[in-house]
């Protein structure tokens, strides 16, 4: 795209080096998190049984674990190098574990080459995602067995595709060194000790309480201005097709008062757009400074949706943590990612709304358009609902852009179903969507009660026609902003050109654009930098 384009505002004092917080208040004892072994019961459970009414069962709090201890100064200077794949919870982990490996006296390696550590942190939402990784690990097998005569090299696996596929990885990939769960990023020092001596460690236990609210992320790039929040870890609503309950555990959400630490801290260092991240993120329930009262109203929910599991009452839902991080730093764009249909009640969308600063940009998942295989899927509301939805939506905030994700070739998919699923996305016309030809994931509902029935080229033929679907409208709609102008943050720059600035406006929507001398508000000339509002008038689209 070429514009032409006026700086609005000036960038902030460069971000401040990276402090770390650290957390010294005392918690609860009671307040640990539990971990659920197979048989779905805890020593806990068993010992309350056996105490005396009067008594309470005191557990430890999240940083109180008692890991086996590791050895002063055995991880000092150790190189670790951290790859990412998948969603961007998987990049938030990624910052996670390297905070906690840092304070264990690790130091970051860049490059694989110089690495002593390889942590992979995995994604196991769809098969292609999976052979990504384990083409990757014969890669680094190999390097394994070159380095073995000069030096140590240790391979770890992390995050979904770890707790999905532990003992296979280990049978497969004998290099592997260790596999820790999404849950299990604390016990990463004590496992690099101990799986040095070539004794593989793993690490899969899933937490009912564990959010990492007490570790500061490190920002994999700290001069970005875009930083991401996890304020929600798990899922509970158990779609058909989706593994994450399995592999992310059961729906937990942060404190208030953390996540909004943690975004004025980011403000503090310049950072100019947050993105709130969470697998169901707008299902956010916090309890902080709330009796848990069995007769508080339950939050509420999109009109139209319905849930498989019994809601829990009480709490302060995500429209009260939208209005307290908007307004930590009005300049301070808001975004956030990945929601359910279900979770937009009218206070959200006020919220959205009603805060400059909080983006027009909703991601909407539909996965189907078709009633009848959206109960297939479990997930509890029907066509109607979802475009009742979508006009409340575009009602209630004006200029408004739209998102989703789409399964093409779901068990038992009809021509008719899927005929329905395309005229969804005709009439909605999304800015930007995610499409994929369904895969089987073990786990799931589908795998133990459905077939995976619907051939591999009418899966492919369905999904082009979808992507074509959606590239007509999502160009009609770009093509409607030319002659607007758009508010665009500068990101980085451009990949076609070093001479262009690349950035997203306001909806989400990405906008490439000269890199040269603009008027700022101050009446100066000046180029843009990153951390930069900059408005530009679009007259091209693409």
């Amino acid at each position: 795209m070429t514009m032409s384009l006026r700086l609005v505002a000036q960038s902030l004092a460069a971000p401040q080096a990276w402090r770390r917080l650290v957390h010294t208040s005392s918690v609860a004892l009671q307040q640990l998190p539990r971990t659920i072994p197979q048989d779905g019961k805890t020593l806990a459970d068993f010992a309350a049984a056996s105490l005396p009414q009067t008594e309470q069962l005191q557990l430890a709090t999240p940083t109180d674990i008692p890991y086996a201890p590791v050895q002063e100064n055995y991880l000092q200077g150790k190189r670790v190098h951290i790859e990412a794949y998948g969603c961007q919870m998987n990049v938030n982990d990624s910052e996670i574990a390297w905070s906690i490996l840092e304070q264990a006296g690790c130091v970051k390696s860049t490059a694989e080459q110089d690495a002593d550590v390889v942590l992979l942190v995995t994604c196991a939402i769809r098969e292609n995602a999976e052979s990504r990784i384990w083409n990757r690990l014969r890669e680094l097998a190999t390097r394994k067995r070159q380095l073995r005569n000069t030096r140590s090299l240790q391979i770890g696996v992390l995050g979904c595709m770890a707790e999905r596929l532990k003992h296979k990885m280990l049978e497969q990939e004998q290099a592997i060194d260790l596999i820790a769960g999404p849950d299990a990023y604390r016990d990463l020092p004590r496992m690099l000790q101990d799986s040095a001596d070539g004794n593989a460690q793993i690490n899969v236990l899933l937490s009912l309480d564990e959010t990492y609210a007490d570790v500061t992320p490190v920002r994999s790039n700290p001069n970005s201005p875009l930083a991401f929040v996890s304020i929600q870890r798990g899922c509970a609503n158990n779609c058909s097709y989706c593994i994450v309950p399995f592999t992310r555990g059961r729906e937990r959400s942060r404190h208030i008062s953390t996540i909004v630490g943690e975004v004025a801290q980011l403000s503090r260092q310049g950072v100019k757009e947050v993105t709130l991240l969470g697998q169901n993120v707008n299902s956010y329930r916090c309890m902080e400074g709330m009796e848990q009262d069995g007769a508080e109203a339950e939050l509420p929910m999109s009109a139209g949706f319905g849930t498989i599991y019994k809601r829990r009452k009480g709490g302060r839902g995500f429209a009260e943590l939208l209005n307290r991080v908007a307004e930590v730093d009005r300049t301070m764009r808001i975004r956030f990612t990945s929601p359910h249909p279900k979770d937009f009640p009218d206070d959200v969308l006020l919220a959205i709304r009603d805060n400059p600063n909080i983006c027009n940009q909703i991601h909407i998942p539909a996965q189907s358009g078709n009633t009848a295989m959206l109960h297939r899927m479990r997930r509890n509301h029907t066509r109607e609902a979802y475009l009742d939805l979508i006009e409340r939506i575009r009602s209630t905030i004006p200029d408004v852009t739209l998102s989703s994700d789409f399964i093409s070739g779901f068990c038992s998919e009809t021509a008719d179903e899927h005929a329905d699923t395309l005229s969804l996305i005709q009439d909605v016309r999304y800015d930007m969507a995610y499409l994929f030809a369904y895969s089987m994931r073990d786990k799931t509902h589908a795998y133990h009660r459905m077939e995976d029935n619907v051939p591999q080229e009418v899966k492919k033929a369905r999904l082009q026609e979808l992507t074509q679907a959606f590239h007509a409208g999502a160009l009609a709609n770009n093509q409607a902003r030319i002659n607007t102008v758009q508010l665009v943050l500068v990101e980085k720059t451009s990949k076609r050109s070093a001479l262009e600035w690349a950035g997203k406006a306001d909806g989400g929507v990405r906008v490439i654009f000269p890199n040269r001398a603009v008027e700022t508000e101050t009446g100066e000339d000046r180029e843009p930098v990153m951390g930069d509002y900059v408005a530009v008038l679009i007259d091209d689209v693409t």
